[in-house]
């Protein structure tokens, strides 16, 4: 597991943590180019000097005669020109769930926590691809994280994740409001990066994914914690507020199994439900638990050929 940084108490993230979390990126495989829905650059549909062939045209005082299609020229009589696919920018959008379930962790460090450093590795990554990078979350105030190449852009975004990942931001309203605010963001070819709790996952009626799937690179992180995965079979004290009462302590039996089932239902049944819907609708799902890594959803490093000198 990636240490933590002195400043960083896992309860509430710090800039300086993600920050750090640039070097967890370097040395990872490199995004490859493509066209849409391939990692790496995205290729615009403007016609232009770009690296990838698209159309021939008959040629036109100006055209570079480096690149007349002399074949094409031979067969027709009349000189043409190739045209290339002009490549542009990626948009990678982190999408930032704040449902207060997040905000809570036994492990290492708060779901929270976690959800705001791979959402830095998400940011790092799309530097080292030479992205835009932007962020938003379910807010019908806060305006979403301007798109931004470069450390400048990344350097945004972790602000806006140390903030919202703070506390449960008062304003929130929800995963379905986020994903809104993503549909009128995205352009086709973007990686969409989302951070959320599973029981919020669940409960997005399913056909509303493939939509946002269908031209972009999507992929959901399953903020989890390893007692809701795996409880013991004891009986737990919790600590309850009541409006009427205030806090007072309440203890679960685990060892019983109607609690057992209970406890499942309420935090292992959505994981599950999240990774058989999310891949059926073309999007990625990975488990992201708060002792883990939080660049270990990212593609291993390119092994070296055996015998390369």
């Amino acid at each position: 597991m990636t240490p933590r940084t002195p400043a960083s108490d896992g309860i509430v993230p710090t800039l300086a943590e993600l920050t750090a979390l640039r070097a967890a990126v370097a040395g990872r495989r490199a995004a490859r180019r493509g066209r849409v829905g391939v990692h790496g650059q995205a290729l615009s549909p403007l016609r232009g000097r770009g690296m990838e062939y698209a159309e021939s045209r008959e040629y036109s005082l100006g055209d570079d005669a480096r690149h007349i299609d002399w074949r094409l020229t031979a067969r027709t009589g009349r000189a043409h020109t190739k045209l290339f696919q002009a490549e542009r920018e990626r948009l990678t959008l982190v999408v930032a769930d704040t449902a207060p379930a997040l905000y809570f962790g036994t492990r290492a460090r708060f779901k929270s926590v976690q959800a705001a450093r791979a959402g830095a590795v998400a940011a790092w990554m799309a530097v080292r691809d030479g992205d835009r990078i932007a962020a938003l979350r379910g807010s019908t105030r806060e305006a979403p994280i301007a798109p931004a190449a470069g450390p400048r852009g990344a350097l945004r975004v972790l602000d806006a994740l140390v903030r919202w990942y703070a506390a449960p931001p008062a304003d929130d309203a929800g995963l379905a409001v986020a994903l809104d605010h993503a549909a009128r963001v995205v352009r086709p070819g973007s990686r969409v990066v989302v951070l959320a709790d599973a029981a919020e996952v669940v409960a997005i009626p399913e056909q509303r994914w493939p939509a946002l799937a269908r031209h972009n690179e999507v992929l959901v992180l399953l903020l989890v914690d390893p007692l809701e995965l795996d409880p013991p079979r004891a009986a737990l004290p919790f600590l309850a507020e009541n409006a009427r009462t205030g806090a007072h302590r309440v203890e679960l039996d685990l060892a019983s199994a109607p609690q057992r089932q209970r406890w499942r239902q309420q935090f292992s049944a959505p994981i599950a439900a999240a990774l058989e819907r999310l891949p059926r609708v073309g999007v990625r799902a990975h488990v992201l638990a708060t002792d883990a890594a939080s660049e270990s959803w990212l593609p291993q490093p390119a092994r070296a050929a055996v015998g390369a000198g």
